[in-house]
């Protein structure tokens, strides 16, 4: 099982006993908003299923996304990693926070451990983020952790901004 800790986070795979605090963390409107791509949308057996999509990815790719714990609290606050399922334009690093928790900079820190451990040892040459353009607190976490906006495009009826960033491996 693939673990990693940052400062603030410890940043591990989810289980099915994370399934109460998402919910409640993907049911929150603000979340709600900016959601896309990655399974049904609301409700417990959403959720649910988004944990088992979640899990299988673990299994099937070897990397995947992380449930985040703060660990001054213990509490569940999110997920982060990676996400490259059939058909996808490429690894891409994802985030979700609790509504509550936003504006702390967890995103940015479990995100910026996620980009470091898919160049790393996943051995990725390039990952991206698809975010929504009118999605602002993204957008910086995407910057924040050094990806540059790469192109917009079409996605599962969306229209989405692509951040990308390559291996810094790769310019030396």
């Amino acid at each position: 099982m693939v673990i990693r800790e940052t400062p603030r986070l410890l940043l591990r795979p989810p289980t099915a006993e994370d399934l109460e605090p998402f919910v409640e963390i993907h049911e929150h409107p603000q979340v709600l908003r900016f959601l896309s791509g990655i399974g049904p949308a609301t409700g417990r057996i959403a959720s649910w299923r988004l944990l088992a999509l979640l899990i299988g990815h673990w299994h099937l790719r070897g990397y995947g996304q992380w449930a985040i714990v703060e660990k001054a609290t213990g509490e569940l606050i999110g997920r982060v990693g990676l996400w490259y399922p059939e058909g996808w334009p490429g690894i891409e690093l994802g985030w979700v926070i609790k509504h509550s928790r936003w504006d702390n900079g967890f995103a940015t820190e479990g995100a910026k451990a996620a980009a470091d451990f898919a160049f790393n040892e996943v051995g990725a040459d390039r990952i991206i983020s698809m975010i929504q353009p009118d999605n602002p607190r993204s957008i910086r976490v995407a910057q924040k952790i050094g990806e540059t906006f790469a192109e917009s495009r079409q996605f599962n009826s969306q229209q989405l901004d692509v951040y990308a960033m390559t291996n810094p491996r790769q310019a030396t």
